[in-house]
Protein backbone atom coordinates (compact mmCIF):
# COMPACT_ATOMS: atom_id res chain seq x y z
CA UNK A 1 0.00 0.00 0.00
CA UNK A 2 1.40 3.41 -1.08
CA UNK A 3 2.19 6.03 1.51
CA UNK A 4 0.06 9.02 0.47
CA UNK A 5 1.24 11.37 3.22
CA UNK A 6 3.15 14.40 1.97
CA UNK A 7 6.56 14.86 3.53
CA UNK A 8 6.64 17.62 6.08
CA UNK A 9 9.07 20.37 5.12
CA UNK A 10 11.39 21.52 7.82
CA UNK A 11 11.25 25.32 7.96
CA UNK A 12 14.51 26.94 6.91
CA UNK A 13 16.44 28.51 9.72
CA UNK A 14 16.55 32.28 9.57
CA UNK A 15 20.07 33.58 9.07
CA UNK A 16 21.68 34.89 12.22
CA UNK A 17 21.73 38.66 12.43
CA UNK A 18 25.22 40.09 12.26
CA UNK A 19 26.54 41.11 15.64
CA UNK A 20 26.51 44.85 16.19
CA UNK A 21 29.85 46.56 16.72
CA UNK A 22 30.79 46.74 20.39
CA UNK A 23 31.21 50.39 21.40
CA UNK A 24 32.43 51.77 24.74
CA UNK A 25 32.95 55.21 26.27
CA UNK A 26 35.67 55.95 28.82
CA UNK A 27 36.57 59.11 30.71
CA UNK A 28 39.80 60.40 32.18
CA UNK A 29 40.54 63.91 33.57
CA UNK A 30 37.56 65.94 32.39
CA UNK A 31 34.23 67.43 33.41
CA UNK A 32 32.39 64.66 31.47
CA UNK A 33 30.53 67.34 29.51
CA UNK A 34 31.22 65.56 26.22
CA UNK A 35 29.59 62.38 27.52
CA UNK A 36 26.62 64.47 28.61
CA UNK A 37 26.49 65.91 25.11
CA UNK A 38 26.03 62.37 23.77
CA UNK A 39 23.18 61.59 26.15
CA UNK A 40 21.53 64.83 24.98
CA UNK A 41 21.45 63.74 21.34
CA UNK A 42 17.74 62.96 21.65
CA UNK A 43 16.21 61.16 18.67
CA UNK A 44 19.58 61.15 16.94
CA UNK A 45 20.92 59.03 19.81
CA UNK A 46 18.29 56.36 19.05
CA UNK A 47 19.57 56.11 15.47
CA UNK A 48 23.12 55.74 16.74
CA UNK A 49 22.15 53.10 19.30
CA UNK A 50 20.32 51.16 16.59
CA UNK A 51 23.59 50.64 14.73
CA UNK A 52 25.87 49.68 17.63
CA UNK A 53 25.93 47.77 20.90
CA UNK A 54 27.07 50.10 23.70
CA UNK A 55 28.76 47.81 26.21
CA UNK A 56 30.33 50.38 28.55
CA UNK A 57 29.33 53.98 29.21
CA UNK A 58 29.66 55.02 32.85
CA UNK A 59 27.57 58.15 32.34
CA UNK A 60 24.55 56.13 31.23
CA UNK A 61 24.85 52.41 32.11
CA UNK A 62 26.38 50.31 34.90
CA UNK A 63 27.34 47.25 32.82
CA UNK A 64 30.96 46.25 32.26
CA UNK A 65 32.42 44.36 29.28
CA UNK A 66 35.30 41.92 29.51
CA UNK A 67 35.87 41.36 25.79
CA UNK A 68 37.40 43.43 23.02
CA UNK A 69 35.87 46.59 21.60
CA UNK A 70 35.23 47.54 17.99
CA UNK A 71 35.20 51.26 18.79
CA UNK A 72 36.10 53.13 21.97
CA UNK A 73 35.54 56.81 22.69
CA UNK A 74 37.98 58.45 25.10
CA UNK A 75 37.13 61.67 26.91
CA UNK A 76 39.60 63.55 29.09
CA UNK A 77 43.33 64.14 29.34
CA UNK A 78 46.03 62.06 31.02
CA UNK A 79 47.57 63.47 34.20
CA UNK A 80 49.14 60.58 36.15
CA UNK A 81 50.85 57.21 35.64
CA UNK A 82 47.76 55.24 36.64
CA UNK A 83 45.67 56.92 33.93
CA UNK A 84 48.40 56.34 31.37
CA UNK A 85 48.55 52.60 32.09
CA UNK A 86 44.75 52.30 32.08
CA UNK A 87 44.57 54.05 28.71
CA UNK A 88 47.16 51.68 27.23
CA UNK A 89 45.14 48.67 28.39
CA UNK A 90 41.99 50.07 26.77
CA UNK A 91 43.90 50.75 23.55
CA UNK A 92 45.10 47.13 23.48
CA UNK A 93 41.47 45.90 23.50
CA UNK A 94 40.17 48.36 20.89
CA UNK A 95 40.15 48.04 17.11
CA UNK A 96 39.42 51.76 16.74
CA UNK A 97 40.06 54.53 19.25
CA UNK A 98 38.36 57.93 19.00
CA UNK A 99 39.54 60.86 21.13
CA UNK A 100 36.65 63.21 21.69
CA UNK A 101 36.54 66.61 23.31
CA UNK A 102 39.23 69.23 23.83
CA UNK A 103 40.71 67.51 26.89
CA UNK A 104 41.32 64.32 24.91
CA UNK A 105 42.42 65.99 21.65
CA UNK A 106 44.57 68.90 22.82
CA UNK A 107 44.86 68.51 26.61
CA UNK A 108 42.07 71.05 27.16
CA UNK A 109 41.89 73.29 30.22
CA UNK A 110 43.78 70.63 32.20
CA UNK A 111 46.82 71.51 30.11
CA UNK A 112 47.20 74.81 31.97
CA UNK A 113 48.80 72.68 34.68
CA UNK A 114 51.86 72.47 32.41
CA UNK A 115 52.51 76.22 32.81
CA UNK A 116 53.70 75.63 36.39
CA UNK A 117 56.21 73.52 38.24
CA UNK A 118 54.64 70.13 38.92
CA UNK A 119 55.40 70.15 42.65
CA UNK A 120 53.90 73.63 42.94
CA UNK A 121 50.66 72.36 41.42
CA UNK A 122 50.65 69.20 43.55
CA UNK A 123 51.17 71.20 46.76
CA UNK A 124 48.42 73.62 45.77
CA UNK A 125 45.95 70.78 45.19
CA UNK A 126 46.93 68.20 47.82
CA UNK A 127 48.59 70.27 50.55
CA UNK A 128 51.61 69.25 52.64
CA UNK A 129 51.24 65.54 51.82
CA UNK A 130 51.30 66.16 48.05
CA UNK A 131 54.12 63.68 47.50
CA UNK A 132 51.71 60.86 48.35
CA UNK A 133 49.69 61.65 45.23
CA UNK A 134 50.86 60.73 41.75
CA UNK A 135 50.80 63.46 39.12
CA UNK A 136 52.44 64.00 35.74
CA UNK A 137 52.36 66.79 33.14
CA UNK A 138 49.05 66.78 31.28
CA UNK A 139 48.99 64.87 27.99
CA UNK A 140 46.45 64.63 25.20
CA UNK A 141 45.41 61.07 24.29
CA UNK A 142 47.48 60.90 21.10
CA UNK A 143 50.58 61.74 23.15
CA UNK A 144 50.16 58.40 24.97
CA UNK A 145 48.56 55.97 22.48
CA UNK A 146 47.62 55.80 18.81
CA UNK A 147 44.41 57.71 17.99
CA UNK A 148 42.42 56.77 14.90
CA UNK A 149 39.88 59.62 14.87
CA UNK A 150 39.54 62.94 16.71
CA UNK A 151 36.43 64.96 17.56
CA UNK A 152 37.55 68.36 18.76
CA UNK A 153 35.61 70.88 20.85
CA UNK A 154 34.45 71.74 24.36
CA UNK A 155 31.96 70.24 24.39
CA UNK A 156 31.89 68.25 21.15
CA UNK A 157 29.59 69.32 18.33
CA UNK A 158 27.07 66.45 18.26
CA UNK A 159 26.58 66.22 14.45
CA UNK A 160 30.34 65.78 14.06
CA UNK A 161 30.32 62.85 16.49
CA UNK A 162 27.73 61.08 14.36
CA UNK A 163 29.79 61.66 11.20
CA UNK A 164 32.96 60.35 12.83
CA UNK A 165 31.18 57.26 14.17
CA UNK A 166 29.80 56.53 10.69
CA UNK A 167 33.32 56.84 9.26
CA UNK A 168 34.76 54.58 11.96
CA UNK A 169 32.13 51.86 11.43
CA UNK A 170 32.70 51.92 7.66
CA UNK A 171 36.47 52.09 7.90
CA UNK A 172 36.54 55.44 6.12
CA UNK A 173 38.82 58.36 6.93
CA UNK A 174 37.60 61.52 8.62
CA UNK A 175 39.70 64.66 8.64
CA UNK A 176 39.14 67.49 11.10
CA UNK A 177 38.61 70.67 9.02
CA UNK A 178 41.77 72.78 8.78
CA UNK A 179 40.16 76.08 7.78
CA UNK A 180 39.38 78.68 10.49
CA UNK A 181 36.09 79.08 12.31
CA UNK A 182 35.79 82.48 10.58
CA UNK A 183 34.82 80.64 7.37
CA UNK A 184 31.77 79.18 9.11
CA UNK A 185 31.01 82.51 10.79
CA UNK A 186 30.75 84.20 7.40
CA UNK A 187 28.46 81.46 6.08
CA UNK A 188 26.26 81.98 9.15
CA UNK A 189 26.27 85.76 8.53
CA UNK A 190 27.60 86.58 11.99
CA UNK A 191 28.93 90.05 12.75
CA UNK A 192 32.67 89.68 13.39
CA UNK A 193 33.50 89.80 17.10
CA UNK A 194 36.46 92.08 16.32
CA UNK A 195 34.03 94.62 14.91
CA UNK A 196 32.33 94.48 18.31
CA UNK A 197 35.63 95.15 20.09
CA UNK A 198 36.12 91.58 21.33
CA UNK A 199 39.25 89.42 20.87
CA UNK A 200 38.02 86.18 19.28
CA UNK A 201 40.18 83.13 18.44
CA UNK A 202 38.16 82.20 15.35
CA UNK A 203 40.94 83.18 12.90
CA UNK A 204 43.29 80.60 14.42
CA UNK A 205 40.90 77.81 15.42
CA UNK A 206 39.93 74.77 13.37
CA UNK A 207 36.40 74.85 11.99
CA UNK A 208 33.88 72.02 12.21
CA UNK A 209 31.59 73.35 14.95
CA UNK A 210 29.44 75.49 12.63
CA UNK A 211 30.73 78.57 14.57
CA UNK A 212 28.57 77.35 17.42
CA UNK A 213 29.73 79.81 20.11
CA UNK A 214 29.66 82.90 17.90
CA UNK A 215 26.20 81.98 16.62
CA UNK A 216 25.05 82.29 20.23
CA UNK A 217 26.74 85.62 20.94
CA UNK A 218 30.01 84.37 22.42
CA UNK A 219 33.59 84.56 21.20
CA UNK A 220 35.57 81.56 19.96
CA UNK A 221 37.87 80.28 22.72
CA UNK A 222 40.00 78.01 20.53
CA UNK A 223 38.68 74.73 21.95
CA UNK A 224 38.97 72.91 18.59
CA UNK A 225 42.71 73.37 18.32
CA UNK A 226 44.92 75.44 16.07
CA UNK A 227 44.85 75.45 12.26
CA UNK A 228 48.05 74.15 10.68
CA UNK A 229 49.10 77.57 9.34
CA UNK A 230 47.94 80.09 11.97
CA UNK A 231 50.36 82.83 10.91
CA UNK A 232 48.47 83.30 7.62
CA UNK A 233 45.48 84.76 9.47
CA UNK A 234 47.27 85.89 12.63
CA UNK A 235 49.43 88.58 11.04
CA UNK A 236 46.51 90.21 9.22
CA UNK A 237 44.18 90.20 12.22
CA UNK A 238 46.83 91.30 14.74
CA UNK A 239 47.86 94.16 12.46
CA UNK A 240 44.34 95.30 11.56
CA UNK A 241 43.06 95.37 15.15
CA UNK A 242 46.35 96.34 16.83
CA UNK A 243 46.40 93.23 19.02
CA UNK A 244 49.17 92.07 21.31
CA UNK A 245 50.41 88.62 20.15
CA UNK A 246 50.99 87.61 23.79
CA UNK A 247 47.29 88.24 24.50
CA UNK A 248 46.25 85.85 21.73
CA UNK A 249 48.77 83.23 22.89
CA UNK A 250 47.56 83.47 26.49
CA UNK A 251 43.93 83.05 25.42
CA UNK A 252 44.83 80.12 23.15
CA UNK A 253 46.76 78.35 25.90
CA UNK A 254 43.54 77.91 27.88
CA UNK A 255 42.67 74.86 25.76
CA UNK A 256 45.89 74.19 23.87
CA UNK A 257 48.83 74.22 26.27
CA UNK A 258 49.61 70.60 25.29
CA UNK A 259 49.39 71.38 21.57
CA UNK A 260 52.99 70.39 20.79
CA UNK A 261 52.62 67.51 18.36
CA UNK A 262 48.83 67.85 18.12
CA UNK A 263 47.51 67.16 14.62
Amino acid sequence: MKNTKKPVKTPAKAPKAAAKPKVAFFDFASCEGCQLQITNLGELLLDVLGAVDVVEFREAISEKWDGDYDVVFIEGSIGDHHAEERLKKIRARAKVLIAYGACACTGGVNGMKNSFELDEIRASVYGKDYKLFDSTPTKAIHQVVKVDYSINGCPIYAPELVEVLKSALRGLPYTVPDNPVCAECKLNENVCMYERGLACLGPWTKAGCNSWCVNNGNICYGCRGEVSNPAKNANDVISKYNLKPELIKAKFDMYNKCKEGVK
